[in-house]
């Protein structure tokens, strides 16, 4: 674990259906976040590793996806940029924003990828829903969208991995960010449409609210993978 984490059950107990829910304090360097969740999850296939969900911050930093094209790093020395074997292009990553790291086991929850990344997908939206913020998946679109006085925004990344059964990497969530952070790339590949959070639509949550509305929508989450699996 990093300093400053706290990992529990997200209702304080030691995990709802088994899974460890952990909440690091203070930036943690992509690296390290990366190394750890890439062991984790070998341990979680060899059945030495509970699943785990792992909420957290990075310092400034761009991240390529593996459909990632050098023409959308806008401004390559901006700040670092971690190549990744997550799907997608390329997506920030900063203060302010939630990222989270989601190593669950399709083996038990159903092998169905489609059916983890849209149950992925409705839980964030039910989080933002339970922080007030209406959003919605988008057709062709990867990502979470809202309705902004702009027109249509992202205000959440999707980006998935999936070995031997294990998922790894996750979302984000904007909750704060410094938005003009996303200047330096073509975030997702979509250069049409702005990015945009829960501060710059006037919603003053803060991450310990989306904490709380993630954990808050979590059970139905898991229940939707459970029926997917019913049907495997």
């Amino acid at each position: 674990m990093t300093n400053g984490d706290i990992s529990t059950g997200p209702d304080g107990t030691n995990g709802t259906d088994g899974i460890e829910w952990r909440v690091s304090g203070g930036a943690v360097p992509y690296p390290q976040a990366l190394a750890e969740m890439e062991a984790r999850a070998a341990a979680i296939r060899e059945g030495s590793a509970g699943e785990l969900i792992w909420l957290l911050e990075h310092p400034p930093l761009y991240t390529a996806g593996t459909s990632a094209t050098a023409d959308e790093l806008l401004a390559p020395e901006r700040f670092p940029v971690f190549p990744t074997g997550r799907g997608g292009r390329y997506t920030y990553h900063g203060p302010g924003q939630r990222v989270g790291y989601v190593l669950l086991d399709l083996e038990r929850r159903g092998r169905d990828v489609r059916a983890y990344v849209h149950a992925l997908e409705g839980w964030v939206m039910a989080a933002l829903a339970a922080c007030g913020v209406a959003a919605h998946a988008a057709e062709g679109r990867i990502g979470i969208w809202v309705d902004s006085p702009g027109g249509e925004a992202k205000i959440g990344a999707i980006g998935v991995r999936v070995r031997r059964w294990v998922t790894l990497h996750g979302f984000s969530i904007n909750v704060s960010p410094d938005l003009s952070h996303f200047g330096g790339i073509v975030p997702c590949g979509l250069a049409e449409y702005p990015v945009t959070s829960l501060s710059a639509l006037g919603t003053p949550a803060t991450l310990a609210d989306v904490d709380r509305a993630l954990a808050a929508t979590l059970d139905d989450f898991l229940r939707g993978l459970c029926r997917s699996a019913e049907k495997a």
